[in-house]
Parts: C-alpha cells; structure tokens; sequence
C-alpha cells in the first residue's frame, strides 16, 4: 500500500536549500502537488533510514504523498508536520526543544523494552502522538514481527524416534542457547536453578556447559541466523529454553517462533499474553504455570518418557492443526511482510500511516481555518499507556528480598527502571515549560529528585 517513488538527480535537496522538485505523480494515490507543497516527515534517528537511498524522499502513500528525510536542516520548517523516532535511540536528555505546537511525535519501537524503559512508563509515552511497537494496542502493531507467515508454523518437525535416538547418545532434553546474560527477566536465575533438577544443554556464554560440535556452529553470526547446519542440530532437541529478555504484553521474538518452527516445544516466559496468538490450545509450556523450577523439571520429565503425551504438543504442524482464528486473521489482515520482497515493509508502513494522518490533520486545520472556528480544530491524538507500557523488571526466580545488595542485576534494572520514569517526567515538563535548552534536562532531574525524596 505504500510506495517510495525514485527522485531524479535535479530532486535532490542541495544544503541548506528548501525541499524542491518537478510535479510529481506516484503510483499510490492521486496527489498532484509538487515536493515543495507535501508535508515533510523527520526521521529523527537517522540510523533508521537505510529504506531508501538518499537523505530524502517523495512517498506516495493511500491518501496522498509526503516527503520523508533524515535532514535535521528542516526540523523547525513550518512545513515539518512529523518527527519521527526510533525507541531504542531516543534519549530524553538529547530531545529536539521547544516542541512545536504544530508538529507531532511518532514513535516506532519494535525492539525489548529493556532497550528504553522511558517507553514503559505513562509520562514517557505520552509524549507521543502516534506509535507503532509491538503491543496490539499501538497504532501500528508490530506484534507479529517475528513470524513470517502460517506456514512458517507448519514446517515438519523433526521424527520423534530421531529426538530419543538423541537423547541415547547423552543430549539433554533441554537446550538454553543464549549469550545475552543480565537481562531485566533475569532468565539465567531460573535456568540456574531448573539444571538443578533436570539436564539442560547450554551451548551459549549465559550458564556455558556444552560445546557446540564443530567451529562453524561456535561462530555468533551462525547462531543468530537460521543457517541450515545450526536448525538442524537445535531441532533435535525436545523443548527449548525460550526466555526473552524482559517481560511486557505482546513482546514476542525469535526465541518463541524459532522453536516453534522447528517443532522443539518452547518452555517459555515473556509475554502474560501469550497464549492469545498460539495456534492451538496446547503449542507450549508456560514457565509461570508451575510453581517453580522444580515442578517444572518433573513436568519435562514427564513428556520427555511419554513420547504420545509430548506430541500432543506439535499436532498444530498437522493439516487444520491451527485453530487460532486471532492469530491467522492477524497474520491476513497486516498490510507488511516479514522476509517477504512482494509487501511493504514495516518502516514504510509506519511512515505512510503517518503520511496519511498528516495529511488529514493538515485538510482539517484548513477547514477549520476557513470556516472562521466554525468547524472545530482537529483535536491532538496522544499515545496511551498500553501502547507501550511494561511492568517493573522482577527477579527470574524468588523475590528481590532474596537477593543480596550487591546483586548486578538488581543495582541495574530496578534502578534504570525508576530512573526512566524520572526522566519520562523530567521532559513532559520541559516542554509544558516551552523550554528551549536541553542543557537544563538534569536540573529538572534533580528537582523531581529532590521532590521525590521529600515525599519519602
């Protein structure tokens, strides 16, 4: 649904130069205005626009055309009617000020909410006007990003005779592949404990304790991509560790869909709403319905001895096998693809909701222009909490009493969490304050600092 149409040379923006161009008609709708009239679209983080060649393009979206750059020179034209923002990289202390009362935040973050717990809390998110993350309820959910499609679902498992052949030559029923440790879930502090009771095989950094066969598979780059040689050693394994790396709705990644393709079961913690896209009733096994690893560990026992109770879990690969109407209805209905050259892809995507969204605005400020306050002024759209909002980091196994001082984990997550939320609102009054220098973000810091420590 949404195009980038290809600038000749003579379109391109000389420095300092206002946007200007030949007339230009795009294959997606009907809009004849020249460049220099479109409503211009800041991409703030720069590092995201590898989408197209060039420091600026004309996008033709559904409802009509844009131009999207990566210019900073255009950040305070009247004509910049969006800025948008990548999650990981925006930084409350480095935001563009004052905020222009005619320009609307958006904000694209697919990636964990690890990568900014600003994002998580209500004042943080409330600066934006329109996002796309990978919680259903955003403007433009990314929830699926992970999936490429049914089929990939559907993939034949590996032969169950083949897993127990495995499991005679002295493989564990488990494997926990990860290299990422300290994360917010704090996953390695279960895991530690669940190796107590059953054998689990750790081939990465986190808990280390078997090698992988050959210097091929040692290498990072194979592991995280799906080589061939790698899928088809991890397939032979019963279930997988599949542990992300902090917990919010809807924050789904490879570490659940990687498993499920291959048909190893995914022994999982992340998303408390999980189950709402699983193909079938019974596809994986949620760490948090046990009471802790122990019981866990008989459970996997249990399905590891009693191979028709364990194929129970892999009858969604079967011809009708999937009977989650959400799910395939979602996977039909989203505009991008995933590995996918024939769709969109989701950077595109998002930039002409945006595209089509400014432009509405732009028609409705002028009716109501000329209707002399007749017509009401478009009303300004802000971000809501459940768009983005994570829970505080909690400890992967006990509670953070059990956990001594100098814990690594504990001094960072929970203190980065709250210190996001400080910073969330440090900014939301810098800007109702029509504050124009971002040098004095950390005297405000300090003032809520000071306010929060009189209300203890």
């Amino acid at each position: 649904p949404c195009g980038a149409a290809g600038w000749a040379p003579q379109d391109a923006v000389p420095p300092g130069a206002a946007f200007v161009g030949a007339s230009y008609r795009g294959p997606g709708n009907n809009d004849t205005r020249s460049n220099k009239a479109l409503p211009i679209l800041l991409w703030w983080s720069g590092s995201l626009f590898p989408h197209f060649p060039g420091d600026t393009e004309r996008i033709d979206c559904p409802r009509g055309s844009c131009l999207a750059t990566r210019s900073r020179r255009v950040a305070r034209h009247r004509r910049t009617k969006a800025l948008i923002f990548y999650g990981t990289d925006f930084r409350a202390y480095e935001a563009p000020l004052p905020r222009l009362p005619h320009q609307t935040w958006a904000l694209f973050h697919e990636e964990s909410p690890m990568n900014n717990y600003v994002l998580s809390h209500s004042p943080g998110i409330q600066l934006f006007n329109y996002t796309a993350t990978f919680r259903r309820e955003s403007d433009y959910p990314l929830t699926l990003q992970w999936l490429p499609g049914v089929g990939y679902l559907r993939a034949p498992p590996v032969a169950l005779a083949e897993k127990d052949a495995w499991r005679r030559k002295g493989y564990g029923p488990v494997l926990y592949m990860q290299s990422h440790c300290d994360v917010p879930s704090d996953r390695d502090r279960y895991v530690r404990e669940l190796m107590k009771y059953i054998q689990v095989d750790s081939y990465g950094k986190c808990l280390h304790n078997r090698e992988l066969p050959s210097e091929r598979l040692r290498d990072t780059s194979t592991a995280t991509t799906e080589d061939s040689e790698f899928m088809t050693f991890i397939a032979r394994y019963k279930f997988h560790l599949a542990l992300e790396n902090a917990i919010c709705d809807d924050y789904m990644t490879e570490k659940l869909w990687r498993p499920m393709h291959l048909g190893a079961v995914p022994v999982y913690r992340g998303s408390p709403a999980v189950r709402d896209w699983m193909p079938n009733n019974l596809s994986i096994i949620l760490i948090d319905d046990f009471a802790g690893p122990q019981e866990l560990a008989k459970y996997l026992d249990f399905l590891d001895k009693n191979g028709e109770e364990y194929m129970k879990y892999l009858e969604y690969k079967n011809v009708g096998g999937i009977k989650n109407q959400f799910l395939l209805e979602s996977l039909e209905r989203r505009e991008w693809g995933v590995n996918d050259m024939t769709l969109p892809n989701y950077l595109n995507g998002f930039e002409c909701f945006i595209c089509d969204r400014e432009n509405t605005r732009v028609k409705e400020e002028q009716e109501h222009k000329k209707s002399r306050g007749k017509i009401p002024a478009p009303r300004p759209r802000v971000a809501q909490f459940k768009h983005m909002g994570c829970p505080m980091p909690t400890p992967g196994f006990g509670t953070v009493d059990d956990i001594s001082g100098g814990d690594s984990w504990k001094e960072m997550w929970l203190q980065d969490y709250w210190q996001s939320l400080d910073q969330g609102e440090a900014l939301t009054a810098m800007i109702h304050r029509n504050e124009s220098h971002q040098g004095r973000f950390w005297d405000y810091m300090h003032e809520i600092f000071l306010k929060r420590t009189r209300q203890r």
